[in-house]
């Protein structure tokens, strides 16, 4: 696996917009590319700085994402939102380990038979 990595300068006050365009926009999107396997959008709201990651199948998926143009289309999309230039950097994914999500309110097992309910 790959993963591409945008480092970005947003101004304080588009934070929230900026992240709700990527949730809204840029996710949907690239989940029609080649190769895509993932997203995460990291942000530090008191330093107006945001990190961008982009999981690919392989090294070759990304790139051609790349020369598709459709990454730098989504950059223009967020033109508004920055304080400074995007910084993008690519790396081969070593280790990757997410736990499954946990469902609010779904009940579960504790000890013998109690029972939890998630929040």
């Amino acid at each position: 696996m790959f993963a591409r990595m945008t480092i970005l300068q947003v101004k304080l006050e588009s934070i929230a917009e900026a992240v709700k365009r990527f949730r809204t926009v840029v996710v949907p999107e690239a989940k029609k590319q080649r190769g895509y396997r993932g997203a995460c959008l990291l942000v530090d709201r008191a330093a107006g700085k945001g990190i961008a990651v982009t999981f690919w199948r392989t090294e070759r998926d990304a790139l051609a994402n790349e020369k598709s143009l459709f990454y730098q289309e989504q950059l223009i999309k967020f033109l508004e939102f920055f304080s400074g230039p995007p910084i993008r950097e690519g790396y081969e994914v070593a280790v990757h380990s997410l736990a499954p999500p946990v469902k609010k309110g779904v009940p579960k097992t504790v000890g013998k038979g109690k029972r939890r309910t998630t929040r």
